[in-house]
């Protein structure tokens, strides 16, 4: 079978190959542009590393609003859609032009590709963003409110795959994921600046009050429920929460990382930051039906892991 995996640099999206890989029959194709983003072009090249000594892996650099069709997606079976610019807080003012370019512009020239060079099943990766302020879990049923342009540019994204999914007959399935976390997470993501600002004694900023809470999916878990959709019989049309293990407040997960490295941190207070819900809870009982899910990953071990990867890698 064979895969592309766009996105395929990232944090998610090499994870994500490394795992298809362990398949003996798939055969991966990973497209990145490494445009400049929150993640440093070396710290890619880093995820894509172990990839390049693949046999059974291709890399391929370009941009998806500039590359060939026909020289990418004859045969191909199985799109993973992982490209896109993450993160709520730059998606605001002026910057949100790249935010429409590549999450936007990027993802239906995709299915326009698609569309002349049909595949089994389209993967989208979205994002709890889409469903904005909630209280207690979250099922897929729940009405799409995003509190920010990029939670909008996601849920864009999910729209073009249901009008191209209902027009054209391409068959997509669509996955949000809620708060990844793990080795190679993006420097801006939270759990990888209290980790790096408490190595370096540096205080932490707290935007509100710390008491908000997130789902924390641990990487690897993530990439099990990703990987797993390939496979899975019944999916096509189905929009499906990714989620973790456990539920934790801000402060409550600076607590863990100062007793892992066994000191305190100062904390800095600020104002909440535009866009944020204040929970977010994944009901991943559809996920544990048609995928078979179950995340094994508690916070505590998936913290280590990342703390351990950024302590291996500081130059990254």
């Amino acid at each position: 079978m064979k895969i592309l995996v766009t996105g395929a640099a990232g944090f998610i999206g090499s994870t994500l190959c490394e795992r298809l890989l362990q398949e003996e029959s798939y055969e991966v194709i990973g497209l990145d542009a490494l445009i400049p983003s929150s993640t440093p072009v070396r710290a890619r090249e880093h995820n894509l590393s172990q990839l390049l000594r693949h046999p059974r892996f291709t890399f391929i650099r370009q941009d998806l609003l500039k590359i060939s069709w026909e020289s990418l997606l004859p045969n191909v079976d199985i799109v993973y859609h992982l490209a896109g610019i993450p993160g709520v807080r730059s998606s605001w003012g002026d910057d949100f032009k790249t935010y429409i370019m590549n999450n936007i512009e990027a993802t239906q020239r995709l299915l326009e590709g698609c569309r002349q060079y049909p595949v089994k099943k389209f993967i989208y990766a979205s994002t709890s963003s889409v469903y904005g302020e909630k209280t207690g879990q979250v099922n897929e049923a729940a009405i799409t409110e995003p509190l920010s342009p990029y939670g909008v540019s996601k849920l864009t994204g999910e729209h073009l795959c249901k009008v191209y999914a209902h027009n054209d007959n391409i068959p997509v399935v669509i996955l949000r994921f809620f708060t990844v976390y793990g080795p190679r997470q993006r420097p801006d993501m939270a759990f990888h600046r209290f980790i790096t600002h408490i190595l370096h004694n540096k205080p932490i900023t707290i935007y509100g009050d710390g008491h908000q809470t997130r789902d924390f999916t641990y990487v690897e878990d993530c990439v099990t429920a990703i990987a797993a959709a390939a496979a899975a019989e019944g999916i096509i049309g189905e929009t499906i929460n990714i989620g973790g293990k456990e539920r934790a407040s801000v402060l409550e997960c600076i607590s863990m990382i100062e007793d892992i490295f066994g000191k305190k941190v100062e904390l800095r207070y600020m104002g909440k930051a535009f866009g944020e819900p204040r929970h977010t809870w994944a009901d991943i009982s559809k996920a544990q039906t048609l995928l078979g899910y179950e995340p094994t990953t508690d916070l505590c071990k998936g913290m280590k892991a990342e703390i351990l990867d950024i302590c291996n890698n500081p130059s990254l």
